[in-house]
């Protein structure tokens, strides 16, 4: 593995369990239905993650996983939702880094605890963001927007898929390290801002590196940057801004969860099926295509890695006076 995958998680592609093994400890009337799989979003690429890795386990489970969209408020619907479920071992989640550290942060009234009401299961993946740029625009490295961006502080848009996203947090970030000031633009996603690079309607956006790679790689905008600490293997040819910008780092990333008090024995079969799902040839490469390094890491691994990413982009979001309405 490339070093940014030691990064993303302490054990990548890490199985808690064999399969073997988690089968024998699963209660053997489980699965006896088809299993819901909620995710918090429409379509997308956490839409994308999680039939992807679904489909393959349905397989193995020998039960239909069914995907429930149910969008709205960044996250925080889906996920009320798969909190309130019985924990029965029926439904589980899709969760995300807006959805399980950064809205808690930023929403007054969460509907949900993530340390009280979710089991953690897996993180899947993680993805860089990128920094887009349109073809006119008179900067072609970070440093050299560092230097745009401090020439007429506060005089650039910035587009981003929303307030409280990950890009927004991540633009957020990068203004605090670098001391620059840029205005937010949000839009509803990213075909929207892709649209707004391309017309010229707007200069510059941070947004998923999926989104924006395959216009960047037709010549239709720039990338000056990805937002790992290192090089994406999807765009090994695009410098990471912690090349500019010693020790930044964003990356969205995408995990399963449980609601809280599903027996241990089914967290353990479910982890052990995800994992084996990521390790199979096409998630594998339909991860690599899109850019996204898959984890696959323990529960217990995953939940640290959740506690600390939310206080980490909680503290981000408090020094940028981010809340949302």
């Amino acid at each position: 593995m490339l070093r940014i995958t030691r990064r993303l998680a302490s054990a990548a592609l890490l199985s808690l369990a064999s399969p073997a093994l988690a089968h024998a400890q699963a209660p053997s009337s489980w699965p006896n239905q088809p299993i819901r799989l909620i995710v918090p979003f429409s379509a997308g690429v956490s839409d994308t993650i999680a039939r992807l890795v679904s489909t393959e386990m349905s397989r193995s489970l020998g039960q239909p996983i069914v995907v429930e969209n149910k969008a709205g408020a960044g996250g925080n619907i889906g996920s009320d939702a798969c909190a309130r479920s019985a924990p029965d071992g029926t439904t589980f989640c899709l969760g995300t880094i807006s959805s399980h550290a950064i809205n808690p942060a930023i929403t007054p009234k969460m509907p949900y605890d993530v340390a009280r009401d979710f089991a953690p299961i897996t993180q899947l993946a993680a993805q860089p963001n990128a920094i887009a740029v349109g073809n006119d625009f008179p900067a072609r490295t970070v440093p050299e927007l560092i230097a745009v961006l401090k020439k007429k502080p506060g005089e650039t848009p910035y587009g981003t898929s929303g307030v409280g996203t990950s890009v927004h947090l991540a633009a957020s970030l990068f203004m605090q390290m670098t001391g620059t000031r840029i205005e937010h633009v949000p839009y509803r996603g990213s075909g929207q801002i892709t649209t707004a690079l391309l017309t010229g309607e707007l200069p510059l956006a941070f947004d998923n590196l999926s989104s924006v790679l395959p216009f960047a790689r037709e010549g239709k905008l720039r990338l000056l940057a990805v937002t790992s600490r290192e090089r994406s293997p999807a765009a090994p040819e695009i410098p990471a801004v912690a090349e500019a910008v010693p020790g930044f780092e964003s990356l969205s990333w995408h995990g399963f969860f449980a609601p809280a008090k599903v027996p241990p024995a089914i967290i353990a079969r479910l982890h052990a099926e995800a994992v084996a799902a990521l390790k199979s040839p096409t998630v594998a490469q339909r991860f690599q295509e899109l850019g996204i390094t898959p984890v696959g890491n323990t529960p217990e691994q995953f939940g640290a890695f959740v506690a600390s990413e939310s206080a980490r982009w909680g503290e981000v979001a408090r020094r940028a006076h981010i809340q949302l309405d």
